[in-house]
């Protein structure tokens, strides 16, 4: 018991020499301050202060010290990837940058090299929007031989033409090997299988060399139903060539063309599979749409009918076997060897074998 009264006391005592120090440390450093000798302490800057600062340096040209926080490059370059990671807005359904009709060139002199001077935004065939998300992803299928000049001819057009629609786009040349006679409907079931390869396209544009659209507000989209775009060319007068006419160029989208077991792939030579695949379509109790004439409008490059692909004089035997056949002879069908795929600037070329009509076998 009497150990307890000095402890208490010592403690106090102790307490009391402790707060005396700490009032004697206070007062120091305010009379150090009110004299100029400390500053007072300082907030590291928020990520907001820094990017102020480092703007205004950028801003200012103004090099930051070697081995400091950041520099005007990093500053940049660190700005430029928060931009790419920031989720972009959709498309607008109707783009801001259609221009309507406009003057189509064909000039002889023109060049590959020219056109893809023209078209830097597009790599390895395939573009997309810089700001924004398009409506659709479309696949542009393009059959082929021997005829470079009508290609470049609607490259030069069909790109800048895509570009003001705002599309996520590619476009495949499907190039028939050897002399055997042409197969447009043929290449243009292997266009679709080796697109979607690359991508799932949501649309699909089966489109003649030939012709070249003359209006951008022709959009290049897949609709509800099976869409029909070449209302009229010059060679018709742009009138429609006859009531039913599904060729030329066509818009189906990826499931529209499955669900008809695509083109037939029976017709060796010119004529008959545009209206197979419009007897498709209507089996599957679909429509075709059309644009307004004013807007669905071509200009058709004239040239010589190629050798290789004389009028096919087995089309009407073939047609009135559609809807007996249309399940067994397409998609599922489709037999090719691929022989190469190139991916220049401007269009993705698929080389093809696809062997020879029945009769030659």
């Amino acid at each position: 018991m009497g150990l307890c009264p000095t402890v208490y006391r010592f403690t106090r005592k102790t307490k009391c020499l402790l707060l005396l120090a700490l009032c004697l440390c206070v007062l120091a450093w305010v009379a150090a301050f009110i004299s100029g000798t400390v500053k007072p302490f300082e907030l590291v800057p928020t990520q907001v202060q820094k990017w102020e600062r480092m703007g205004s340096e950028v801003e200012a040209g103004l090099n930051t010290e070697p081995g400091g926080l950041y520099t005007p490059t990093e500053l940049l370059q660190t700005k430029e990837k928060e931009e790419e990671e920031l989720p972009k807005a959709p498309c607008p359904k109707k783009s801001p940058l259609l221009r309507g009709p406009l003057p189509l060139s064909f000039e002889p002199a023109l060049t590959l090299g020219r056109v893809e001077g023209e078209n830097g935004a597009v790599s390895g065939g395939q573009y997309q929007p810089a700001d924004c998300v398009a409506q659709q992803s479309v696949a542009v299928l393009i059959p082929h031989r021997n005829r470079e000049k009508h290609l470049l001819y609607l490259l030069h057009h069909l790109h800048p033409f895509l570009q003001r629609q705002q599309l996520h786009y590619a476009i495949y040349i499907i190039h028939q090997a050897g002399e055997e006679t042409f197969n447009r409907a043929k290449l243009l079931n292997i266009g679709y299988l080796e697109a979607l390869k690359d991508y799932s396209w949501d649309c699909f544009i089966f489109h003649d060399v030939d012709l070249v659209p003359e209006n951008d507000h022709n959009l290049y989209t897949c609709d509800q139903q099976p869409k029909h775009l070449v209302v009229g060319r010059n060679s018709t007068g742009y009138k429609l060539r006859y009531k039913g006419y599904f060729g030329g160029v066509t818009a189906l989208s990826r499931q529209q063309f499955l669900k008809v077991n695509g083109f037939p792939n029976s017709y060796w030579g010119w004529g008959g599979e545009d209206d197979d695949l419009r007897k498709r379509v209507e089996l599957q109790r679909m429509s075709v749409v059309r644009p307004p004439a004013a807007i669905g409008r071509y200009t058709m490059v004239f040239h010589q009918r190629d050798n290789g692909n004389e009028v096919n004089k087995d089309r009407m035997r073939l047609l009135s076997k559609t809807s007996d056949m249309w399940k067994k002879d397409g998609l599922n069908s489709c037999t090719y060897q691929t022989l190469s795929v190139e991916r220049p600037p401007l269009y993705i070329n698929v080389t093809v074998n696809i062997g020879k009509p029945p009769s030659t076998h």
